[in-house]
């Protein structure tokens, strides 16, 4: 009965996963997630990451029974990049505990429609949930139910249309980054949500988890994680 707990991945998608592993050990593991791919089960019913790597590393490691696959940390649907997986349940609880309490750096990269202005800088805000439309919004002052929000942003380079920002978020408010670099005027490719003038190809939006750094959960020695993206390619 163990044997078929999870899915046998077909070759090339069983090396497709190996590949986009880029960091990994005993307790922890980080993969680089493509936009439109889903972190965790939502109601599409679609294969989230967490049940494809627990059938990967069934495969792999010839494990019976169970594989632990906790998620101490999100992206969105559209969204690209570094995602931390919790392989015990120790691990999950600090790792769970260290996003809550701040403890993790978090680096995206963006491509925006417009050069923002200034350069580099600070946006703050206080941001509104609207849950019916799955959107959020900034507002410069407080209000009822709206939580401080903090990034930091600097220009890395442009292309003839577009320019590419790296962003430091220093709060974890739902699409903080999308929602506070779209109130700045410089809306990210592909986010028809938040201003874009038209969807990617792909039906993501050019936004990026480049980087992740905090302290391994179990050892306390410093992760740091930095993936590879389709913005790198732009020079």
């Amino acid at each position: 009965m163990s044997e078929n707990i999870y899915r046998r991945l077909p070759r090339e998608e069983f090396e497709d996963v190996a590949s986009r592993i880029v960091y990994e050990d005993n307790h922890l593991l980080v993969f680089n997630k493509r936009t439109g791919e889903i972190v965790q089960g939502d109601k599409t019913g679609d294969e989230p990451l967490s049940e494809k790597l627990k059938a990967f590393i069934a495969m792999r490691d010839s494990k019976p029974g169970r594989v632990f696959m906790g998620v101490p940390h999100r992206l969105d649907r559209p969204v690209g990049g570094a995602v931390v997986f919790a392989k015990t349940s120790k691990a999950l609880e600090r790792l769970n505990e260290a996003f809550r309490k701040g403890e993790v750096s978090k680096s995206y990269w963006a491509m925006v429609c417009a050069c923002p202005s200034p350069e580099s800088g600070e946006l703050t805000g206080w941001m509104l949930r609207n849950e019916k439309q799955n959107k959020s919004y900034v507002y410069s002052s407080e209000r009822p139910g709206a939580k401080f929000a903090k990034l930091r942003y600097r220009l890395l380079r442009s292309t003839d249309r577009y320019w590419i920002v790296e962003v430091e978020l220093l709060t974890g408010r739902h699409h903080q980054i999308r929602c506070q670099l779209a109130d700045m005027g410089c809306p990210i490719k592909g986010d028809l949500k938040y201003g874009a003038p038209r969807s990617n190809m792909d039906g993501g939006i050019s936004l990026y988890a480049k980087r992740v750094e905090f302290a391994h959960p179990v050892r306390r020695e410093p992760v740091i994680v930095e993936v590879s993206t389709p913005l790198d390619d732009f020079s």
